[in-house]
């Protein structure tokens, strides 16, 4: 969970700090906001979940596709994490998701696993699945680490 140092409706200011991480694998003030919940992030895998509130409904009453991506991505990238130094720079670059059934309510549960890194790669996927185990989104993406931290490919010549 972070912790806020400012109103959370302020604008984003980067040179001024004005929230905390809890840990290196932990929610951001927006995966807080729309109520994602790490249940375990370890070895290149994680689970996360995330209850369905009203405030997630689009206007046909289920689930909205975009908070199904907010979690699958957040779980692949707790997946990184989970390997990764603490402060490493990562991001997502692509991402394509499946939306297989609708959730009309209930709580998602999305189960990530990581392949890499490549050079500075990662590819991920997540399952996401609703309150009674159906598989309701597929979700692939591809992490890119920001330049400089290691993860390079050698100069060579």
């Amino acid at each position: 969970m972070a912790l806020l140092l400012v109103d959370g409706d302020r604008p984003r200011r980067p040179e001024e700090t004005q929230f905390q991480l809890e840990g290196w694998v932990a929610t951001a003030p927006f995966e807080d906001h729309v109520g994602l919940t790490i249940e375990a992030a370890a070895n290149g895998e994680a689970r996360l979940s995330m209850p369905f509130r009203v405030c997630l409904a689009n206007g046909g009453g289920v689930m909205h596709g975009g908070a199904l991506v907010t979690l699958a991505d957040t779980a692949v990238a707790m997946a990184i994490k989970s390997i990764l130094p603490p402060g490493t720079f990562f991001a997502t670059t692509e991402l394509k998701t499946q939306f297989l059934a609708p959730v009309q309510e209930g709580t998602v549960v999305a189960l990530a696993k990581i392949y890499g890194p490549e050079g500075r790669t990662f590819h991920g996927e997540a399952e996401v699945r609703d309150a009674a185990g159906t598989v309701v989104a597929r979700f692939h993406s591809v992490f890119r680490i920001a330049r400089g931290q290691g993860f390079d490919a050698p100069v060579t010549g």
